[in-house]
């Protein structure tokens, strides 16, 4: 009996550690239909998945990610070959620094929670930073065991004036990790410094929303910025995973988190 015990109880560890299996949604899903993160995760830099200062709320179809710490919340079933579309804007509170506000969408999120630093997981991130809206950072972490999850993405890109790497459909085929490049038309003098665009920004001005869309297909990514496509790579690992909504110090508010399949 002992025997049995002991080896039903290493098979639920070993089971609930295990990152969830992604599927490909076979109709339409409401992320923020419920009223309440019951379905969700959260994690907190240095706390953990214990949320008790409501840091992460959803009312009446909006998420609110305060700004308090970093972290993110995210469904806790992973998914592949989809279609997101979401819309965020900024709240009122910042970080007090000079720079950009920050937040992003973690796309294809593996492994632990907070595997990546304390504060993400294993995955690209869609940035919505000001003035960044669509670069893409690929995030590494680490699994269960301990070893390096190896995020990696291929993108055409092409180096600008200022040396940086951007996305450039038909250009040079680049792999990446660990790093970020840039949306196709990422402001080459753009200072970072909070509330002020680049000269070929599309996202919407401060205290309005802006769309975003996340169109996985397979082991391709493509990013769309109010409609328009600023992004694409190809050749990504892992091509599924859970979708995060992160927490970076500036208070973002998100809406219409839609997910619909899409054909192959």
């Amino acid at each position: 009996m002992k025997t049995f015990l002991t080896l039903l109880l290493t098979t639920c560890l070993v089971t609930s550690a295990k990152s969830p299996e992604p599927v490909a949604p076979t109709k339409t899903i409401e992320l923020f239909q419920a009223k309440d993160l019951s379905g969700f995760t959260t994690w907190l830099e240095g706390i953990g998945g214990k949320d008790e200062k409501g840091v992460f709320s959803i009312k009446d179809g909006v998420l609110r990610v305060s700004g308090a710490g970093r972290g993110y919340v995210g469904p806790k079933q992973a998914y592949k070959d989809y279609h997101l579309r979401v819309e965020y804007k900024w709240g009122r509170k910042t970080d007090g620094g000079k720079y950009v506000r920050n937040s992003g969408l973690l796309i294809h999120a593996t492994g632990p929670e907070g595997n990546s630093g304390d504060k993400w997981m294993a995955s690209v991130e869609c940035q919505l930073a000001q003035g960044c809206e669509g670069d893409l950072i690929v995030i590494r972490g680490t699994d269960f065991d301990g070893k390096t999850i190896p995020v990696t993405v291929t993108s055409d890109t092409l180096k600008a004036r200022d040396n940086r790497t951007r996305w450039n459909p038909g250009g040079k085929p680049t792999k990446w990790y660990g790093r970020q490049f840039w949306w196709a038309l990422h402001d080459p003098d753009f200072k970072e410094l909070i509330d002020t665009r680049g000269r070929w920004d599309i996202a919407s001005p401060l205290g309005e929303w802006t769309n975003v869309e996340v169109i996985c297909v397979g082991a391709r990514i493509a990013i769309k910025v109010n409609g328009v496509t600023v992004n694409e790579v190809y050749e990504v690992f892992p091509a599924g995973g859970r979708i995060l909504f992160q927490n970076e110090g500036h208070e973002i508010f998100f809406r219409n988190a839609i997910l619909q399949p899409v054909k192959k």
